[in-house]
């Protein structure tokens, strides 16, 4: 059996098996994530260098694995023979290849399928401003987005750009025109592709992920300049973007920053994947800052602790904590109530917020 063919196997049983990611190491057997937890297949094959080395070369181009060679790994999309679509980053570990995987959905579902909160139509709606989807690696932000994404290009005539790295989720025009740009295919890094947006006539821009300084900065500057514009960052909750957003930058500038974010914030969407107690799938669980005057008077002053406040207060503006996201899930009996205690960050007052919900009170 050819390399690539060996690959494709392995991709072939994790589709039977419904798992979400692959890890392939050396003297390991092919492990995948079955709802959430990491199981090994103990009937594959255990891996060895060779056999790593081989699929790294059989899954690359050239470039890529001269890029891989140097800089030690790499990012990279795949489509099987079956269609199914990847994202892959190989990396070293005590000499040797390893192989994470991701099995990327490329039908697009509704928020509603994905069972996300309605309030999150309305971002697709936005004119232009900054909204930011946050939370873990593996949280679902990226299938989130790409179902926001996909709702504008179903419902306005507008230009969508987007700047990915890979390039996850394949778009195609719909109502809107849009163009996905792959970081080192179609362009060198994020902050030289979202300054070169700035003259590519974009209505509306999906920036993968703001990794460093330069291009938080260019994404501010961009919808300062009138584009609504997407991104990512790692932060647990909605309130906590804000201080890493604006630490990210030299003390001197910070003041600045926190009056530009002030002006063009729009939301700040926080998502963890929840797995029920004895049951299989992952339930998303959604903490929403919707940014009005009384938020942006807020971080503008460098309060963000008062933010929770007005986000408790705010619900039908569309906000919601962690905690009543949680127990909006533990009404709709996704969640069983004492894990929903154990998850939430207050849990007396949890219980208050289920038993309020039970009786038909927001």
């Amino acid at each position: 059996m050819s390399k690539l063919a060996y690959f494709e196997s392995i991709l072939t049983a994790a589709d039977q098996l419904q798992s979400s990611d692959i890890h392939l190491s050396d003297h390991c057997h092919p492990t995948f994530r079955l709802s959430g937890h990491l199981v090994e297949q103990t009937d594959l094959d255990s891996l060895t260098p060779e056999i790593l080395h081989g699929f790294c070369k059989v899954i690359t181009d050239d470039r890529q694995y001269k890029q891989f060679v140097e800089h030690r790994s790499i990012d990279l999309a795949f489509t099987s023979k079956a269609g199914l679509r990847y994202r892959i980053n190989i990396y070293f570990e005590r000499g040797c290849p390893a192989l994470a995987i991701r099995w990327l959905d490329g039908s697009f579902h509704s928020l509603e399928e994905l069972r996300l909160p309605k309030q999150l139509l309305k971002l697709a709606q936005l004119k232009d401003g900054l909204v930011l989807v946050t939370g873990a690696t593996g949280s679902g932000k990226s299938t989130t987005l790409a179902s926001i994404i996909n709702e504008i290009n179903e419902t306005r005539p507008c230009h969508i750009l987007t700047i990915e790295d890979p390039v996850e989720f394949l778009h195609h025009n719909k109502q809107a025109m849009i163009h996905q740009r792959e970081i080192g295919r179609d362009v060198n890094c994020f902050s030289d592709a979202i300054r070169a947006a700035m003259r590519e006539d974009p209505d509306v821009i999906l920036l993968g992920e703001m990794r460093d300084l330069e291009t938080m900065n260019a994404a501010l500057m961009a919808a300062e300049t009138g584009h609504l514009v997407f991104s990512t960052l790692h932060t647990n909750d909605a309130i906590g973007v804000i201080d890493r957003l604006v630490g990210s930058f030299p003390g001197e500038e910070q003041s600045g920053v926190r009056q530009q974010l002030s002006m063009v914030l729009r939301a700040v969407v926080t998502q963890t994947l929840v797995r029920p107690d004895n049951a299989s799938g992952r339930v998303p669980v959604n903490e929403i800052l919707i940014v009005n005057s009384a938020v942006s008077n807020l971080i503008r002053n460098h309060k963000p602790e008062q933010i929770y406040s007005v986000m408790e207060s705010g619900r039908a503006l569309g906000n919601q904590t962690h905690d009543y996201a949680l127990a909006i899930r533990v009404k709709e009996k996704l969640i069983p109530r004492d894990q929903g205690v154990r998850l939430a960050r207050k849990p007396h007052a949890f219980n208050e917020l289920v038993n309020q919900l039970l009786k038909g009170y927001n």
